[in-house]
């Protein structure tokens, strides 16, 4: 288990990558638990509920995946929600742009991403190179 991680190997990167998605959900899913019970019946609060859903399955998931195969896992699941995301948009009417819904969506998600968590100090080597972008999003 231990002798196939090497500092500098083929795996570190994927291994650093997985690190800072398993940061990010944590952070986002604990800022879920703060605000689930604010409106539970309206359509956005349904929609940050299906989102923790479906990324604590991610997380649950990937946890659960043996050493070395949590990062190709984590690598899956985007591929997944894409057509997923296709699958429903494209049962909704065209009038309402829904391909473009999904890629602004999309993008939202990618950005959000960056914005989490620079402050926790978790990301010395190679967050510092993103740490310029993070001052127009406040």
């Amino acid at each position: 288990m231990c002798g196939d991680i090497e500092e500098d190997g083929p795996n570190a990167r994927e291994e650093q990558l997985y690190g800072r998605f398993l940061l990010h959900a944590r952070t986002l899913l604990a800022q879920h638990e703060r605000t689930t019970e604010q409106s539970p019946g309206e359509l956005y609060a349904y929609m940050d509920k299906l989102f923790a859903d479906a990324l604590s399955r991610c997380l649950r998931d990937c946890e659960q995946a043996e050493d070395g195969k949590r990062y190709e896992r984590l690598a899956a699941q985007p591929l997944v929600f894409a057509r997923l995301a296709g699958f429903l948009a494209a049962h909704l009417s065209l009038t309402e742009d829904p391909l473009r819904k999904v890629m602004e969506a999309m993008m939202m998600g990618y950005a959000e991403a960056d914005e989490i968590a620079p402050d926790h100090g978790h990301d010395h080597d190679h967050g510092h190179h993103h740490g310029h972008t993070h001052d127009h999003h406040h």
